[in-house]
């Protein structure tokens, strides 16, 4: 793989890695031990920062792969991108509707001890996935 589009793909894998650290490592489960944060509010917080992040996420995705199909790219690059663009769409296609349903109905009054959901299970499943395949994708492009 040429050395600039690498360079410039491990750059923005990253950025990416720092943002879903930060956010759905970090930010995501410590708000809701803050004083005065009850679960709705807590919901729309959270709403509004994973919109964000999945916004950012729709720009680096088509970046990095792009980056990475300018080059000959070695398959130690070729299954993170791949392994990291699948996770996402299927997060973005699959989870999310489900997340969002689930926590427009908590917003308009539902307990939501009545009916639990999975779909945030499978999102944490997801997420970590996503990051384990990035940081092999970062690792594999700073190598080559």
């Amino acid at each position: 793989m040429n050395s600039t589009p690498a360079a410039v793909a491990s750059a923005l894998t990253f950025a990416w890695l720092g943002m879903v650290l930060g956010i759905s490592f970090l930010e995501a489960p410590l708000k809701f031990r803050a004083p005065g944060v009850t679960i709705p509010v807590g919901l729309g917080i959270g709403r509004i920062v994973f919109r964000a992040l999945n916004i950012a996420e729709t720009v680096l995705a088509p970046a990095v792969v792009a980056l990475v199909a300018t080059g000959t790219p070695t398959t130690a690059v070729v299954v993170p991108v791949a392994v990291t663009a699948l996770v996402l769409a299927v997060q973005l296609a699959v989870v999310r509707p489900r997340l969002n349903r689930r926590s427009d109905a908590v917003l308009a009054g539902e307990d939501p001890a009545l009916r639990r959901s999975r779909a945030h299970l499978y999102y944490v499943a997801l997420e970590t996935v996503k990051l384990l395949s990035l940081i092999a994708l970062g690792c594999a492009l700073l190598s080559v």
